[in-house]
């Protein structure tokens, strides 16, 4: 199965990277997002970044211009492009009351030989399936930011994804020059039951005033050799992304474990987002 044409919908920060990296490796884009000035936003993120890969890393004679990049993307607020898409890769907001409102949307609209993978971190594969016609054409595909940077994407079989949609998952990652490693769906997956856990502890150490943030991030990285701390990685994700993570794990598993810190639901109630508003645990 030839994957050409592929849908990715959410203009944020993921979606912003998918977008980038299917373009890099020569696929044709159609981002999707509910704002036109959102779109725009983005726009001008991925050519700003595209220049910035091409300063870091020699061109070749080949390569597409950043320009040439970005008229292989259109950015629509129309959903009925995705008409012909092969693939389509969803990147909204980690909560289950936006994610159930595009999935019967896909499945109107998009062919019904299109595999639909769900960039999510904690949400259920299988509940996703729920809300469409194909839950066998279901997989989830937790990217890992930045995407364009990050060779190896955490996939999950839900409780119908059928062989072939995982096969088409793999063509697809490898078309992008990533690998991928391929687990059951379960909240959180494997990635996030430990990483959320981690940054949720590392929150209630500041918050107990056991610790500051920087001390906290250069246990792991001076003791455990780890390339950025827990608060720094969570910085990177977005404070509001790892809360509604949390929030997801305390409700599926309704375990107190995944109580989320109070500090961290502060924050983000403050609007301290990290790196995407400029302040998080650390200024930028």
């Amino acid at each position: 199965m030839i994957l050409k044409r592929i849908g990715v919908i959410g203009a944020g920060v993921m979606g912003i990277g998918v977008a980038q990296a299917l373009a890099q490796t020569q696929h044709d884009v159609v981002l999707i997002d509910i704002q036109d000035d959102i779109l725009a936003q983005a726009k001008d993120q991925i050519y700003q970044n595209i220049r910035l890969s091409r300063l870091f890393n020699t061109p070749k004679e080949s390569d597409k211009t950043p320009d040439e990049l970005i008229s292989q993307i259109n950015f629509t607020t129309d959903y009925q492009q995705l008409q012909d898409v092969d693939f389509v890769v969803e990147n909204s907001t980690e909560k289950w009351q936006i994610k159930k409102e595009i999935y019967p949307q896909l499945d109107a609209i998009c062919p019904p030989k299109t595999v639909f993978a769900a960039n999510t971190s904690c949400i259920s594969i299988t509940r996703i399936g729920s809300v469409t016609t194909r839950p066998d054409r279901i997989v989830g595909m937790h990217f890992m930011n930045p995407v364009p940077m990050k060779p190896t994407v955490e996939v999950i079989r839900g409780y119908h994804t059928s062989d072939s949609a995982l096969d088409i998952a793999q063509q697809f990652l490898a078309g992008m020059n990533k690998d991928c490693i391929v687990v059951n769906d379960s909240p959180g997956f494997v990635s996030n039951r430990v990483l959320m856990l981690t940054i949720n502890e590392a929150a209630f150490l500041l918050h107990e005033g056991v610790s500051n943030a920087e001390d906290v991030d250069q246990i792991f990285k001076k003791c455990f050799g780890h390339k950025m701390g827990p608060l720094e990685t969570a910085d990177l994700i977005g404070l509001d992304t790892i809360l509604y993570s949390i929030e997801v794990l305390h409700e599926s598993f309704a375990d107190s474990k995944y109580r989320p810190c109070p500090l961290l639901r502060k924050m983000v109630d403050a609007g301290l987002y990290g790196r995407k508003s400029g302040a998080g645990f650390y200024a930028y």
